[in-house]
């Protein structure tokens, strides 16, 4: 499947004329849950001919393609990915985690993973995960009977919660990562373990009785973090200048 996604990240540039400077995996196969029908989820970053940013108009600075094979192409062009990366745009920090790599070429993914650091932004990364977890919560784990799917979809970002209180830094993409690093609870641990498996092996996971020592784990944080985010995180507001200067670069090399 790598193969066929390469393949197609070419068709890609030779059909829109850009350039991809890298693409990566980022969903739940990225994450490490994924059963053997999860979608493939590529997400890349490209730039522009020149002279495509001498236009007055805007211009749309994304695109999206689904393929054949469950295959979901999705991108943004430089500029817009380095104003997000400006503000510590979570997803853009995960793509340049990622530990599935489809293609990189030139620099500018490895100056960005450099400069992560300094552009991290604790509290708006803690916000973004906070609000996925309880939104997800609020909207698949109320009733008695769950998608039981839905609790990874709740858990791995309220573990990125408690990654980023805990080490100060962005959290890493892979769940298993994130629970061996923050989960001690034997009870939770089973439990993880065992739907894991279920998930893994492809079985159908649909409605189920919910799984009370992961629901009452789930409430536990969300109220934790809910207080804790009002708590005064640091809010950081990194300069624009080396933005700018590593979008020129990159502009330079790739059509030189």
């Amino acid at each position: 499947m790598k193969t066929h996604i390469q393949s197609e990240l070419k068709n890609l540039e030779n059909r829109k004329d850009i350039k991809i400077l890298f693409a990566v995996e980022s969903g739940s196969r990225a994450w490490g849950f994924e059963s053997v029908n999860s979608d493939w989820d590529v997400r890349f970053i490209y730039v522009q001919r020149p002279e495509w940013y001498m236009s007055i108009d805007e211009q749309k600075d994304s695109m999206e393609e689904m393929l054949p094979n469950e295959l979901d192409l999705s991108g943004w062009e430089l500029r817009k990915a380095l104003k997000l990366f400006r503000k510590s745009n979570p997803p853009l920090m995960e793509w340049l985690r990622s530990p599935i790599v489809y293609h990189e070429e030139y620099k500018t993914a490895e100056k960005l993973r450099v400069l992560s650091t300094e552009y991290f932004n604790p509290k708006a990364c803690l916000n973004h995960y906070f609000h996925m977890a309880s939104g997800n919560y609020k909207d698949y784990l109320q009733n008695e009977e769950v998608r039981i799917k839905k609790y990874f979809y709740v858990l791995r970002p309220l573990l990125c919660c408690a990654w980023i209180e805990k080490f100060g830094t962005f959290p890493p993409m892979e769940f298993d990562i994130l629970v061996n690093e923050l989960v001690k609870e034997k009870s939770i641990l089973q439990e993880l373990e065992v739907l894991l498996a279920k998930k893994k092996s492809g079985q159908e996971l649909g409605l189920e009785k919910r799984i009370e020592p992961l629901q009452k784990f789930i409430v536990e944080q969300l109220d934790y973090f809910a207080l804790y985010l009002k708590s005064g995180i640091l809010d950081t507001h990194p300069e624009t200048q080396k933005l700018n200067a590593l979008f020129r670069e990159t502009i330079q090399e790739v059509w030189a």
